[in-house]
């Protein structure tokens, strides 16, 4: 997996958002998003979202960020820079064995219903275009989370049931952009 150069994906500046590198400074917004019980409803084991979980989820994404050279941005808005609502993006990830870009958005729930996860979601998958092209995005979800369904079709993904992953008590369901099945 090569690595990219950082300036090509941050700072990024949308209509209305900032889309920036996360810096330690926001590992505390993280957790608090990232532990809030409104933004795990639709989680299937929202016990085990700590702050030591989300902590590891966060350092994560800096690695990411240092390994490859893009990932999931801190987020604020135009209005409102020093001020994070929330954090979307890509990462590498396997699916099915094939090398692909997950894409992620979570936003406070003060943010909700005002497009601002779709617009961040659009400039990934733009950018995962232009400047990684031939691997396909991916958003995985719940069935019943249809706000995160809703955000992947937005930014050009589509509904990809050969993708899902039965988990036993949940099923991790697809949506997908780029995605072909090779013929046999």
């Amino acid at each position: 997996m090569s690595s990219q150069l950082v300036a090509d994906w941050t700072p990024i500046h949308t209509d209305r958002l900032i889309l920036r590198r996360p810096e330690g400074a926001d590992e505390t917004a993280a957790l608090d998003l990232h532990t809030d019980p409104r933004t795990n409803v639709h989680h299937p084991a929202p016990a085990m979202v700590t702050r030591a979980s989300s902590a590891r989820i966060f350092h994560e994404i800096g690695l990411h960020w240092y390994r490859h050279g893009f990932g999931v941005w801190a987020v604020a808005t135009q209005e409102n820079p020093h001020t994070l609502i929330g954090f979307t993006g890509l990462s590498h990830r396997l699916v099915q064995s094939r090398p692909a870009l997950n894409l992620y958005y979570r936003y406070v729930p003060e943010a909700w219903g005002r497009g601002y996860a779709t617009e961040g979601a659009r400039e990934a998958v733009r950018l995962a275009e232009k400047l990684l092209p031939g691997l396909p995005v991916v958003a995985y979800t719940t069935i019943d989370n249809v706000g995160s369904q809703l955000t992947a079709r937005a930014a050009g993904l589509e509904r990809r049931e050969d993708l899902d992953v039965d988990r036993g008590a949940y099923r991790d369901i697809y949506l997908a952009r780029g995605w072909y099945t090779s013929p046999e």
